[in-house]
């Protein structure tokens, strides 16, 4: 197979396991989404979206959220982890859009990117999923995917991220973005992986991955 032709079987093969696409991340509007991805790093978004629900109760915008101390934020999200640096976050946040932005999440990733806990993956949600602004946000599963299957010879995220975009149409990236995730934690996982399972992998995946599979199988 030639490089767009492993593309194009990716690409279809995505969209026939997810003509549907679900968003991970419980949410209402871009505020409550902002602060669901600032919560889901190093953790879970099964986690997230069960702690989500009673932070929002409490506080749904940055009106009420800077209502809260962060020692009463850091309380409710700390099932989720790193607690410390998120409630300073979310209340540092709140202040910030409530100070220059009118309470309004900006649609611009550069504008998000300024806001405390806020890095290029989570600015690139926000804008992808609340605002459908193409984006392609790469986490550790896209990260491991475009390595497998030899799209990418990235060795950090960055990288990656170029390369899908170069690689796949930009009406495609926010769908995409989303359909590799799933699929990762479907058929091509860190762990448990089973590749006559992983139909993309075992049909295009880089050599070295096919070949060291089976040796550790065989191992």
């Amino acid at each position: 197979m030639t490089k767009a032709e492993k593309v194009n079987f990716t690409i279809k093969t995505l969209q026939e396991l997810y003509p549907e696409i679900p968003v991970p991340l419980d949410h209402k509007d871009p505020y409550t989404l902002l602060i669901a991805v600032l919560m889901s790093a190093q953790s879970t978004d099964v986690r997230v979206n069960k702690i989500t629900p009673l932070l929002f109760e409490k506080a749904d915008n940055p009106y009420d959220m800077v209502k809260l101390s962060v020692e009463e934020i850091r309380e409710i999200i700390k099932p989720v982890g790193l607690s410390p640096m998120k409630s300073k976050g979310i209340h540092g946040l709140s202040k910030i859009l409530i100070e220059k932005y009118n309470g309004v999440v900006p649609k611009e990733i550069e504008l998000l990117e300024e806001f405390p806990a806020v890095g290029h993956k989570t600015a690139s949600v926000v804008v992808s999923q609340a605002f459908g602004i193409p984006a392609f946000p790469v986490d550790t599963h896209i990260h491991r995917l475009m390595y497998r299957w030899g799209f990418t010879n990235g060795k950090n995220v960055v990288q990656t991220e170029k390369d899908a975009k170069r690689l796949f149409d930009k009406e495609l990236w926010n769908d995409l973005h989303l359909q590799i995730i799933w699929y990762g934690r479907e058929y091509s996982p860190a762990r448990g992986w089973n590749l006559d399972k992983d139909i993309i992998t075992k049909t295009i995946g880089r050599k070295s991955v096919l070949e060291n599979y089976y040796k550790t199988k065989k191992t």
